[in-house]
């Protein structure tokens, strides 16, 4: 399976992976390296100092400047434009090339633009003409200028289960979630005239003795928080005023849930990918934790995490 070359491209590379096909009026530089089995479509531009990975597809209209890498199983629409300067002026060259990468099996729509120096991650989407102007976290939904998170891929959305729009509260219980490990308390509600009042105890809802509270609170609606896993500590959140949204995530299983009761604890035990989002402007989030603080604790990347839980 020897790469095919349309007559009509300009290809000078001899860095081209078996199988990856390579259309008409594309010019691929002397430097550029290409996997195995790709799809270059027409008038596609890539330089020198490029590297696309294995069964990449490039839609027609991309321009790959110095300094892009696409990892493997990545797609990338139709016009969609990567810049790698950012300050560009004509005749002034920057020194060394900004690094921007999109890591595997991540998705970029037609006319979205990537500010350079960015990572997107691995298995996102960018929606067709979003704006890149920051880092996108693995598995996230982007749209928008400049781009923001308004979902995560293969997300299941756990049906509401408090007093969403005016219905009554389910009675307290509890409810096992297909993310390992992790637990929903519906907590008492006593209503009364002189206000609200719903408790819990140790261990029966929080199944911990807690050793670090936080709140987390004037979160401004487009921001995300979390997105790591703890290696020992476990933590119990509850949305105390307001609302958010939190994604967990055992490495096979993805669902996202929505905190809009005081009448909610989310139970979510060491080595569950956590992130919270979409809060509403009155959020205030309360987290117990069951150890003090220690950085040494947190997983911060994604594929890191994955691969820790491929080790146990």
């Amino acid at each position: 399976m020897n790469p095919f070359i349309h007559p009509h491209a300009l290809c000078e590379s001899t860095l081209i992976g078996d199988g990856t096909r390579v259309w008409a009026f594309a010019h691929v530089l002397p430097g550029a390296r290409i996997g195995r089995e790709c799809n270059i479509c027409d008038h596609v531009f890539i330089e020198n100092d490029v590297v696309v990975g294995d069964r990449v597809t490039v839609k027609c209209g991309v321009q790959l400047w110095d300094g892009v890498t696409l990892e493997d199983d990545v797609f990338v629409g139709p016009n969609a434009t990567f810049a790698n300067d950012r300050f560009p002026r004509s005749k002034h060259y920057q020194g060394e090339n900004l690094r921007t990468v999109v890591a595997r099996n991540a998705s970029i729509g037609a006319n979205a633009t990537v500010l350079p120096g960015l990572t997107i991650g691995r298995n996102a989407m960018v929606g067709a003409g979003a704006v890149i102007t920051r880092a996108v976290p693995p598995n996230a939904i982007v749209v928008g200028n400049p781009a923001r998170i308004v979902g995560y891929v293969d997300s299941a959305a756990v049906p509401p289960t408090a007093d969403v729009q005016g219905r009554e509260p389910l009675p307290p219980g509890v409810e096992t979630l297909p993310a390992k490990g992790v637990v929903l308390h519906r907590l008492p509600l006593v209503q009364d005239l002189r206000g609200n009042l719903t408790a819990g105890e140790v261990p029966r809802d929080v199944p911990f003795a807690p050793r670090r509270y936080f709140l987390v609170h004037d979160v401004p609606s487009g921001e995300t928080r979390g997105a790591h896993a703890h290696r020992t500590c476990e933590q119990y959140l509850m949305c105390v005023a307001g609302a958010c949204s939190v994604v967990v995530d055992d490495g096979r299983t993805r669902m996202e849930l929505r905190l809009d009761s005081p009448c909610l604890g989310l139970y979510i035990p060491n080595m569950v990918w956590a992130i919270q989002y979409k809060y509403s402007r009155d959020a205030v989030l309360l987290v117990l934790a069951s150890h003090p603080y220690d950085s040494a604790d947190y997983i911060r990347d994604y594929d890191e995490y994955l691969a820790a839980l491929a080790r146990q």
